[in-house]
């Protein structure tokens, strides 16, 4: 080899190892860590299963409960003395959960959280949702959370809720799941008819009051009766849940997507499903929390409800039973509430916006998130000039990236896109507001909000090594 060529080669190799020492590289996970691909894989079939079983936060805290049961954990009773260990869980009005378990270290030492939420894009009822029109039978509905309406349209839904009838008694509805049940939908303008329709912008394209769930279609035995669509309909409902139509003022029914998760991509490498955000999140969560022994400090997994509208509620995260919590705890072992939050530290577990290669417009690609790098952390969240955000500190970041690296966790980092494309909030910062240290960390999902979401199963697994070593952390 001449000199001059030599000499070039030796300065592209220290190039390189400089690179890889001080650069960012980013890699996909399978060819970081080739001998964990099967296992995150298989760590996937019972979270679809999960999702399968969880499409309400009402489902989802059910069965949360299920399996902290069969995990040895026991229900929380106030003033009931805890030992390091101890495993103990609070279901809150059938629509949050807190599972904990007790570290060696006093609670005045801080506690490690990670906290969920279980509630997603729907469509709820409207207190008086039927009617007839033209001889069918329709529920009226108010869509909850961030959704684009016209994807809610020709799929099949699936109803699931509680109904509260007059005497107290409570029926629990789920129909539109089970192999032969009915399914609903909401019917759109054929192409042939739709000229007008279609000079709508694409988020008018559907509105809001046409939102309308085609439930019924027979009428009552005597034809004559008056609305006699609608009567057959509540007589069926009537037949089946013992419940009449002043009753649906004392429910909660929501109508999600009556599709199965589902493994995408001729791989299998992906999963689809309603509900990832923020279930993945959850799911992920409670399987570190379930396999923590005898954590030094504290451990505790939160999944709560009305986030995508603000946690508000005595269900939020704005609220404060999941703080009477930890006040609890702290009367329990004398120790000091204030002095704990302060030492404490928390995952905001939430999703994040992956890079999606039809649309790269709305991305900044320095700063975005990529399937199959990792779990991302989100530094802040909020809109355009960081709006409604907590913005994890520098010294939290170093902490959290730390106990990854030292773990083996790949991670990644990613912003909500561009910086005046818009924007989302978590509950980061209602525990920031406490004098917590927080950050937000999840997945990169792609179709956020829509009926059927895809996450990385390798990045999934990733999610879930990343909280097993921050609760598991010594210091």
């Amino acid at each position: 080899m001449p000199k001059e060529a030599k000499k070039e080669a030796k300065t592209a190799k220290k190039a390189e190892k400089l690179a890889g020492e001080i650069l960012a590289q980013a890699k996909h996970f399978a060819a970081e860590k080739p001998d964990e691909v099967k296992k995150a894989l298989a760590f996937c079939g019972p979270y679809k299963a999960y999702l399968d079983a969880s499409k309400t936060e009402r489902e989802c805290a059910a069965n949360t409960v299920r399996i902290l049961q069969k995990a040895g954990y026991k229900p929380f009773v106030a003033g009931k003395k805890l030992a390091a260990g101890d495993k103990v869980y609070l279901l809150h009005r059938g629509k949050a959960v807190i599972a904990a378990t007790l570290g060696k270290q006093s609670l005045e030492k801080g506690v490690r959280m990670v906290i969920s939420h279980i509630d997603s894009p729907r469509l709820d009822l409207k207190p008086a949702p039927l009617y007839e029109a033209e001889e069918l039978s329709y529920f009226k509905t108010h869509y909850y959370g961030g959704v684009r309406k016209y994807q809610w349209v020709a799929i099949p839904l699936s109803m699931h809720g509680v109904v509260v009838k007059k005497d107290g008694t409570s029926v629990e509805i789920s129909l539109g799941e089970a192999e032969g049940d009915p399914v609903f939908t909401i019917t759109d303008l054929l192409p042939h008819l739709s000229a007008e329709q279609n000079k709508r912008s694409l988020a008018d394209g559907i509105r809001g009051e046409e939102l309308n769930i085609l439930v019924g279609a027979l009428p009552f035995e005597e034809p004559e009766a008056k609305e006699a669509v609608k009567l057959e309909t509540m007589r069926l409902l009537h037949e089946k849940y013992g419940i009449a139509e002043r009753d649906f003022a004392r429910a909660e029914i929501e109508f999600v997507p009556a599709m199965k998760a589902a493994d995408v991509g001729f791989d299998g490498s992906m999963v689809g499903a309603y509900g990832q955000d923020d279930r993945v999140c959850a799911y992920t969560s409670l399987m570190a929390e379930t396999e923590t022994k005898s954590p030094e400090f504290t451990s505790v997994c939160v999944m709560v409800d009305k986030e995508e509208t603000g946690s508000d509620g005595n269900t939020g995260l704005a609220g404060d039973f999941f703080f009477h919590f930890l006040q609890e705890l702290c009367e329990q072992q004398k120790a000091n509430y204030r002095t704990m939050l302060a030492a404490s530290v928390c995952l905001s577990a939430d999703v994040n916006a992956a890079y999606d290669p039809t649309f790269p417009d709305v991305y900044e690609k320095r700063n975005t998130c990529f399937m199959n790098h990792g779990a991302v952390l989100t530094k802040y969240t909020g809109a355009r000039g960081k709006g409604s955000t907590s913005d994890a500190s520098a010294e939290f970041m170093g902490y959290v990236t730390r106990l990854f690296d030292d773990a083996g966790v790949p991670w990644q980092i990613g912003e909500l896109g561009k910086v005046d494309a818009g924007g989302g909030g978590t509950i980061a910062k209602f525990v920031a507001n406490k004098n917590v240290e927080v950050v937000d960390i999840g997945v990169p999902v792609l179709s956020m909000h829509s009926p059927f979401e895809i996450t990385s199963k390798l990045d999934v697994y990733t999610l879930y090594q990343g909280f097993k070593a921050f609760v598991a952390a010594k210091e």
